[in-house]
């Protein structure tokens, strides 16, 4: 797909003409990682808490995967002991948001929540960088931190604990999947009359119904 400028007919093209929305993600994925300067991954995960508060903060995304279209979805890793992870964990639904400025494109995710298997986890923890890995051991995330030194001192001791060799991976950290049941795709267009499509199922084993929206 070719980003061309604003005053083309589309300069999105006809992404009304997709039959689901993965291949349509996809697709503006891979735009993004050839154009946006930092982050193509990035999103924002919105969760409430239990207050019904919302909480929205930046992630990165890790895959779009699964089994089979019935568990597929939008993977990231978190330590779960942290506000998102026990939010996640006693809502089991959340939203994400997709904003590529350069592109002018944005996606919105809403959808329900699960663990990823701890196979995933393992996978994806031992491919990090190993500084990051200690980094997981180390922090307790969300939770007060008296001073930068006590955080410094914590990332030594688990390096001392592990000088060489492999890593586990903490009983604390593991990654979510959020099985979409709402995806909505949106071009900027000029004079703010933006295409918008949208697609919907009632659970995650339903076919796709799929609708263009009013700007």
């Amino acid at each position: 797909m070719t980003v061309t400028t604003d005053d083309t007919p589309n300069p999105a093209g006809d992404f009304s003409l997709a039959d689901e929305p993965f291949a349509l993600f996809a697709n503006w994925l891979r735009d993004a990682e050839a154009g946006e300067p930092n982050d193509p991954n990035a999103m924002a995960l919105a969760t409430v808490d239990a207050d019904g508060l919302p909480n929205v903060r930046m992630v990165l995304l890790k895959g779009v995967d699964g089994a089979d279209a019935t568990d597929r979805g939008f993977v990231f890793y978190t330590n779960l002991e942290s506000a998102k992870g026990r939010e996640l964990q006693a809502a089991h639904k959340a939203a994400l948001c997709f904003h590529w400025k350069s592109l002018r494109r944005q996606v919105r995710v809403r959808g329900l929540v699960t663990l990823v298997s701890g196979a995933e986890a393992d996978a994806y923890y031992a491919s990090r960088a190993r500084g990051s890995r200690l980094g997981a051991w180390a922090s307790a995330q969300s939770r007060p931190l008296e001073s930068r030194f006590a955080l410094e001192k914590a990332v030594a001791l688990v390096t001392a604990k592990y000088p060489i060799g492999e890593i586990p991976r903490p009983p604390h950290w593991s990654g979510f999947r959020v099985t979409p049941l709402e995806i909505e795709f949106w071009h900027d267009r000029p004079f703010r009359l933006h295409d918008r499509l949208v697609f919907r199922r009632p659970d995650a084993t339903a076919a796709w119904e799929k609708a263009r929206l009013y700007p």
